[in-house]
């Protein structure tokens, strides 16, 4: 599911809803085929991991900062989730590797790798719905694009993605296009270039400047 447009508030609603902060007012939500009413809280909110726009690494290392994803991860699995979300190709180049220092707030790294990081501890978590909030914007549109390929062949996973890039999103499933925290479009990437001029707008300005 990808999702464009959305103000802040658009984006916490949603993910306030999957995790049932508050519930829908109308329609329905459903988790595993069933309204998410029926899960426990324990149950739906284990199932999700997020990796937001704030940059949240913890002084430590590397390694430390990876095993938060999953306590018990072997150190193959670490590197498994650090090429998938293409982080291997600088965390191999350290001489101390996962035993790397990271800085309070992960300083010691430019915005990009902050990213891959964030993105390959929630990978490294195994939790069945990735939720990324503009988590590869600081990436450059190759590498944007190889993190998603990578993801989409992890089995299992239903990735919701919140981005300001239209190409980011153009090759999910199903599309929402917000405006002022409403829906304002629905589709593939093709339907909504014919149907949501919001989103045709957006798309076309994007390629062009690229």
């Amino acid at each position: 599911v990808g999702i464009i447009g959305g103000t802040g508030s658009g984006k916490s609603t949603l993910l306030n809803l999957m995790e049932r902060f508050f519930d829908v007012t109308s329609g329905e939500l459903d988790f595993r085929g069933r309204p998410i009413q029926e899960s426990s809280l324990e149950d739906l909110r284990s199932s999700i991991a997020f990796v937001s726009q704030k940059k949240q690494l913890f002084r430590g290392t590397i390694r430390s900062n990876m095993l938060l994803g999953k306590p018990n991860a072997s150190e193959e699995e670490i590197w498994q989730a650090l090429k998938d979300s293409l982080a291997y190709e600088f965390v191999s180049r350290y001489k101390d590797g996962l035993d790397h220092e990271v800085e309070e707030g992960g300083q010691n790294f430019s915005g990009g790798q902050k990213q891959r990081l964030l993105i390959a501890r929630a990978l490294l978590s195994a939790r069945p719905i990735l939720f990324l909030d503009d988590a590869t914007s600081a990436l450059d549109y190759k590498s944007d694009l190889l993190v998603r390929q990578n993801i989409a062949k992890i089995k299992g996973l239903t990735l919701v993605m919140v981005s300001q890039r239209a190409t980011s999103i153009k090759d999910c499933d199903d599309i929402y296009v917000l405006e002022a925290g409403k829906i304002v479009g629905e589709g593939t990437h093709e339907q909504l270039l014919e149907s949501c001029p919001i989103y045709q707008e957006i798309y076309e300005t994007q390629v062009k400047t690229k």
